[in-house]
């Protein structure tokens, strides 16, 4: 008696009784909860879904915020079902799960604005205000920014809600022993930098993205009752070096382009002369508006430089001071007639710690605490403020010094101090400078002679610095713009800045913003101005005692250059300005336009700002296409399996078509025992699964007969009866198991059972 009919035997023997044979591939009962591997595969996730992320954007606070929301989540759901773990399951879930929810507050609220939240981890209004302008500013920055981004403030927050929220999904999908659900957050997460930016491919990701769905799906079959307790080591090997080898072949292959967002045109502003990159961007974006009721707008300053050490400009780091202590004293003389000014500023779509001012400002309305005022500068700076969404109110002056007054006195000689270390300085700086400047006499002269000698013997330029190599702000790129004469602000104001000094004179460097251009609108008697990302500027600045730091515009084709006039005019206007405006000493008469900048990529109509920007898509649905066919892998394989052994059973090989039988039971979790022969196991199913009888006893009888009958013997064509017999099986489950037995199909790891014959 074969063993099956002697288990039926002694089944029949004792009605009621359960068969103790144990089913060798098959889990007797579900593996315990498991509390540590939930929480190491959610860290583990996170860790890799962040990767991408470290491509497009600068290493920053962000980084910390994001690795600690990663750990952290995943650590507080692991310390709470270690202390529920005798509660209720239901208790043990909710519990773990609010506690993971409050801690992704707290990490999220301290980031954002700790100090405007109760006890730093508690929000506040004030810190959902906050944070509202934030990802608004983040949102900016990620649409219309180039990378790798800046690592602001603004991103910071964004970044740390985003991913504290995949971490608490992560661990509770790992908890529930899901395994497609954590694969497809991960891989769509981790994917985005890649899709935006349309860069290059991420190998390392998709290597550890490969190894993080290995791991996943084997903690998930491991825990699942339903699946072996063996796996076939041959078909994991072989299904991981397969997924490995796909993307260290086929991802690098992909044609990606550059295009889309990654292109846009940059609006995160820092503390360097780095400005070629946003300069060169082919589609500018309005960055903020002014309001002012002047006969023009203001050049806005957002910071400073001073310290140069041969490489580059260092911004100024004076001592700051609360906006209630004011701007600090005025550096002009009560003799000097200054023009008061009220300047309204919106920022757009500027990411920066730096707040643009009119200089020389006097007070500030409509900003937060947080904002600090630096008097060095008459500068607004913040360490946890993003500039963006900000509205506020600037109350300002415009020095009107005579002609015969800033004659009158000496620029400041340079500030050096010991500690200072010395710079070598080519010496086509001094020679130039004093060749220009021999015939002057006064400092103010020499000083205008300069700024006549950039603006018509240069031309402006982004290229060339580009073609030449010296698209940068040190020394030796200074004497190479002297040379070429060609170049954007930042060269201009360098060279400018230098050859000022080696005069004897004290300069510094401003970055801001151009004028902006008249829009026609009012809000009241004040006009309103707009200004776009292509107005980012540089100028340099020298200071003269009793008058102030007073500004210059060498600067080819653009803004307007100083000039005072004679105080016999009765005007201290420029040449250039309307007779109404006031001038100041920031090169500022009338609104002026940028260079014109060959925008290839622009078209015909590129000075349409409504024109829509067309996107090749091809890149976009390859990324796609590659990642789906990563996920659907396993099926692929499956599906190959499976038309090999229905090749097989066409030609009558009954071992291929039970095998498959068999495989399609375990794939739509349906218990496979080997413990039943054929004929017993085939009665099962016609009677338990509504099998179509003819068909599957046929199938039976075939493995009978190859099992015990003589060879030689014809073999029926089997195919058609196995066609009948999955097509019936999949029926006979739910729509789920179906859609699992497609996606994940755990024949594939479980081992061969006894009864497959010899055809696997």
């Amino acid at each position: 008696m074969f063993r099956a009919e002697q288990s039926a035997s002694s089944s029949s023997r004792r009605p009621g009784s359960r068969s103790r044979t144990r089913i060798p591939w098959h889990r007797d009962e579900e593996t315990p909860a498991a509390v540590l591997a939930p929480s190491v595969l959610a860290a583990v996730g996170g860790l890799v879904t962040m990767w991408p992320f470290t491509s497009v954007i600068e290493p920053g606070s962000w980084s910390f915020a994001v690795v600690s929301a990663v750990t952290l989540i995943p650590l507080a759901g692991l310390v709470m079902r270690v202390l529920l773990r005798y509660r209720p399951a239901w208790l043990r879930d909710v519990g773990t799960l609010l506690v993971q929810l409050f801690v992704a507050m707290a990490l999220v609220t301290h980031v954002t604005a700790g100090d405007t939240a109760f006890f730093g981890v508690v929000p506040s209004p004030a810190t959902l205000s906050t944070f509202g302008a934030l990802t608004g500013a983040a949102w900016q920055e990620v649409a219309v920014g180039s990378a790798p981004l800046a690592a602001s403030h603004g991103l910071a927050a964004t970044m740390a809600l985003g991913f504290a929220l995949v971490a608490v999904l992560l661990d509770q999908l790992a908890t529930a022993r899901a395994a497609i659900l954590p694969i497809l957050l991960v891989g769509l997460v981790g994917s985005i930098p890649m899709i935006i930016t349309l860069g290059d491919a991420n190998v390392v990701w998709f290597v550890l993205f490969a190894l993080f769905v290995l791991a996943q799906l084997r903690y998930a079959t491991r825990t699942d009752p339903r699946t072996p307790r063996r796996t076939s080591a041959s078909v994991g090997v072989g299904i991981g070096a397969a997924a490995i080898a796909t993307t260290l072949v086929v991802v690098p292959g992909l044609p990606l382009a550059a295009g889309l967002t990654g292109t846009g045109t940059g609006i995160t502003v820092d503390a360097s002369l780095r400005l070629g990159d946003d300069l060169r961007q082919p589609n500018p974006v309005e960055v903020l508006t002014v309001a002012t009721a002047g006969g023009s707008a203001p050049y806005l300053r957002l910071t400073t430089l001073s310290d140069f050490d041969g490489e580059v400009w260092q911004p100024d780091r004076g001592g700051l001071q609360s906006q209630a202590d004011g701007f600090g004293d005025p550096e002009w003389g009560a003799d000097v007639e200054v023009t008061e000014a009220t300047t309204s500023i919106r920022i757009l779509r500027m990411s920066s710690s730096w707040l643009p001012v009119p200089y020389p400002a006097t007070d500030i309305q409509g900003v937060p605490r947080a904002w600090r005022v630096m008097p060095d500068n008459r500068t607004l700076v913040s360490r946890n403020a993003d500039a963006v969404g900000a509205d506020y109110t600037v109350s300002s002056v415009r020095v009107n010094p005579t002609l015969e007054q800033i004659r009158a006195v000496d620029a400041a000689a340079p500030n050096i101090s010991d500690d200072d270390a010395d710079v070598e300085i080519p010496e086509i700086v001094g020679e130039l400078a004093r060749e220009v400047t021999g015939a002057e006499v006064t400092d103010y002269d020499r000083l205008l002679a300069l700024q006549d000698w950039f603006r018509s013997e240069f031309t402006y330029s982004l290229d060339t610095p580009v073609e030449e190599d010296f698209d940068g702000t040190g020394a030796d790129a200074v004497a190479r713009f002297l040379d070429v004469r060609s170049g954007y602000c930042v060269h201009f104001a360098g060279a400018f800045a230098l050859m000022a000094e080696s005069l004897g004179m004290e300069t510094r460097i401003v970055v801001g913003y151009l004028p902006g251009s008249l829009t026609g609108e009012k809000r009241g008697d004040e006009s309103i101005y707009s200004v776009t990302s292509d107005r980012l500027h540089s100028w340099p600045e020298v200071l003269f005692p009793g008058i102030g730091w007073v500004p210059f515009e060498p600067t080819a084709s653009l803004g307007v250059p100083t000039d005072f006039r004679a105080a016999v005019t009765g005007s201290t206007s420029s040449d250039n300005t309307p007779s109404d405006a006031p001038e100041s000493t920031a090169p500022q008469a009338e609104q002026t336009t940028a260079p014109e900048v060959d925008r290839e990529d622009a078209g015909d109509n590129s000075s349409s700002s409504t024109e829509l920007r067309t996107v090749d898509p091809t890149p976009v649905l390859f990324v796609v296409l590659g990642a789906i066919v990563v996920l659907l892998l396993p099926a692929l394989i499956r599906t190959v399996v499976r038309a090999r052994r229905r090749d097989r059973a066409r030609d009558g090989d009954a071992g291929a078509a039970w095998t498959e039988v068999r495989s399609t039971l375990i794939d739509l979790g349906i218990p496979p025992s080997d413990a039943e022969s054929p004929r017993v196991r085939a009665a099962g199913l016609i009677r338990e699964r509504g099998v179509d009888a003819a068909a599957m006893e046929r199938l039976a009888d075939a493995v009978e007969r190859a099992t015990y009958a003589r060879s030689g013997a014809d073999a029926p064509d089997l195919a058609s009866d196995l066609r009948t017999v999955l097509r019936d099986l999949r029926r006979s489950v739910d729509a789920p198991s179906r859609t699992r037995a497609l996606l994940v199909p755990r024949s594939l790891f479980a081992a061969p059972g006894i009864d497959t014959l010899t055809a696997t």
